[in-house]
């Protein structure tokens, strides 16, 4: 899990959502947006998963060929060419493909070549026979040349995406049925479900491309303070040592408690290695480390680090009962479709010191994000009974039931709530935590003056907070459609911390719906510079692919941005 906007561990993306900030919406629902604002039926996810991949029809089909009169005069040029077509058509629907396709060889060849048109249609025909034959590398010859006949000829990008798409060549088949969405003014439902996949499938391939080539990068001290503020019992962190000769592990909690992190881990692994008469920290300098390798995205460190912390049973049950909780992160971050063995260290963390409250803290945002709401506040409570002082927890539980209120219609629940936001404000008025879930909360009821005041007094407790600079230009977009307003307080989040990947990757969303292709796609590859996930670079590839192939498109066809951009 990784830091949200303060001390929490709520992923940046999930808070994003909550205020409706502009992040991972895939390109078929960009696309779809625009329709669905000038009228068109709203696109669900439900129609989207039953939509299916139509094989596309031929084209010029006739169920019947004429027949020629026994005295009429032989036929030439375009009427011999619609001959061969027709028969053609007979034998693709009769599953004969080559006959088909001789029969559309011979309609090419006696067809004028000023029929440009029907020339299109000839290609694109001999292609969906190719297409049967799973011959790709012809049904992307046929396809081009009937583009080059017809330049706006959706059948053809769409196949031709289609042949792409089997030849693992993505990015092609992006741009293709990029061209076709286009084309067809965003209104056809099946493109868009293709598009989506495609853009789904190249995201998967850059991002696992990008996580095996990922260089080691410190996140920002704002970040990393966050990070280790969501612990309220870290046994490392709250470790009084003291020594007049500083080396290994005491040299390594110096650093840490100056912030200055990036000399951490090269501290602790002086202490791991020394011998066992010179090492009296060696465990907790394995869980330091552990952790610093979990920030900086050195995942297969970090879990042998805590592994061996965890499996050792005559260690601290502190120490492993934190090391399991991180663990447990480490599971969510790396293995988000199994959220299984995230739970598995939490119930082992808890057999180990149920009467840390990290765990249940910790476990239940992991059913917020995970939708179990009872679950959710059933270990916020318990954290809160362990841990009464903490602003963090009990905000956290105010927002769980919220969340329970909202989803049940409860409208009284979800107004009882919203007066104990108010008392917590009052309990804990230097909790930046509770302004900004707050503010979350009010925005999400349209109360978008009351929601701006939130994260302002947030500011002035935490004035160098960058996630929630972010949130507040986000707000300026949803409350008045302040783009320029907007803009300027998430650049002041990225002057504040030049490593805030959620100040870029937002700022970028932001200039895609501005038409500015370019600067986007140079600040999703900042953004993506600063991933630490394997998820997350996938969702980052996504928009910056679809900027791409929305920028090629628009350069191939000879079009403004302007006249490509969903309407939001």
């Amino acid at each position: 899990m990784t830091t949200g906007s303060t001390g929490s561990t709520f992923p940046k993306w999930q808070l994003a959502l909550l205020i409706g900030a502009p992040v991972a919406i895939g390109l078929g629902y960009l696309y779809w947006r625009k329709s669905a604002d000038q009228g068109g039926d709203k696109l669900t996810k439900k129609k989207l998963a039953d939509l299916k991949d139509k094989t596309i029809s031929l084209d010029g089909d006739s169920s019947e060929a004429k027949q020629q009169p026994a005295d009429a005069k032989p036929l030439t040029g375009r009427e011999l060419a619609l001959k061969h077509k027709n028969n053609g058509n007979a034998h693709f629907r009769a599953g004969k493909y080559d006959l088909a396709i001789s029969e559309y060889d011979t309609a090419i060849e006696h067809c004028p070549t000023y029929e440009a048109s029907d020339r299109a249609t000839y290609y694109q025909n001999r292609a969906a026979a190719y297409e049967q034959l799973q011959n790709w590398a012809a049904v992307i010859k046929d396809c081009t040349n009937a583009i080059e006949c017809n330049p706006g000829y959706t059948k053809a990008l769409v196949r031709r995406a289609k042949a792409y798409e089997q030849q693992k060549d993505l990015s092609k088949a992006l741009e293709d049925i990029t061209a076709a969405c286009i084309v067809d003014q965003f209104q056809n439902k099946t493109t868009l479900v293709m598009a989506d996949r495609i853009l789904r499938e190249l995201g998967q391939q850059h991002g696992k491309e990008a996580m095996k080539n990922k260089k080691e990068i410190y996140p920002s001290k704002q970040v990393i303070d966050n990070y280790f503020s969501s612990f309220t019992n870290d046994p490392v962190r709250k470790l009084v040592v003291a020594s007049s000769e500083p080396k290994g592990f005491i040299k390594a909690k110096a650093l840490f408690d100056k912030g200055e992190y990036e000399a951490v881990v090269a501290a602790c692994t002086e202490e791991i290695e020394s011998s066992e008469s010179e090492s009296d920290y060696k465990l907790e300098a394995l869980v330091l480390r552990g952790t610093m390798y979990n920030l900086i995205a050195c995942y297969d460190e970090a879990k042998q680090d805590l592994d061996a912390v965890i499996e050792l049973e005559t260690a601290d049950k502190r120490l492993r009962s934190n090391a399991l909780i991180k663990r447990a992160s480490l599971a969510m971050q790396t293995q988000p479709e199994t959220p299984g063995e995230c739970f598995k260290y939490f119930a082992r963390a808890e057999e180990i010191d149920s009467t840390n409250g990290d765990i249940f803290h910790h476990r239940g945002q992991v059913y917020i994000l995970t939708d179990r709401m009872d679950d959710a506040i059933a270990d916020f409570e318990r954290a809160y009974a362990l841990c009464p002082t903490s602003g963090i927890i009990a905000t956290h539980l105010c927002y769980a039931k919220y969340c329970q209120a909202n989803q049940n219609k409860d409208e009284s629940g979800m107004e009882r709530m919203k007066k104990r936001f108010d008392e917590l404000l009052e309990q804990y008025a230097d909790c930046v935590e509770c302004y900004s879930i707050l503010a979350q909360v009010l925005t999400e009821q349209q109360n978008f003056a009351e929601a701006d005041s939130c994260f302002v007094r947030a500011l002035k407790i935490d004035p160098n907070n960058s996630q929630i600079y972010v949130h507040r230009g986000v707000l300026q977009l949803q409350w008045k459609g302040d783009f320029d307003e907007g803009v300027k307080l998430i650049k002041k989040a990225i002057q504040i911390d030049s490593k805030c990947e959620f100040a870029y990757e937002t700022l970028g969303t932001i200039e895609v719906q501005r038409g500015n292709l370019v600067e986007a796609i140079r600040l999703f590859e900042r953004a993506i510079e600063l991933a630490r996930t394997e998820i997350t670079l996938v969702h980052l590839y996504s928009l910056k692919d679809a900027a791409v192939a929305q920028l090629s498109v628009a350069k191939n066809m000879g079009l403004s941005i302007s006249n490509i951009q969903p309407n939001f």
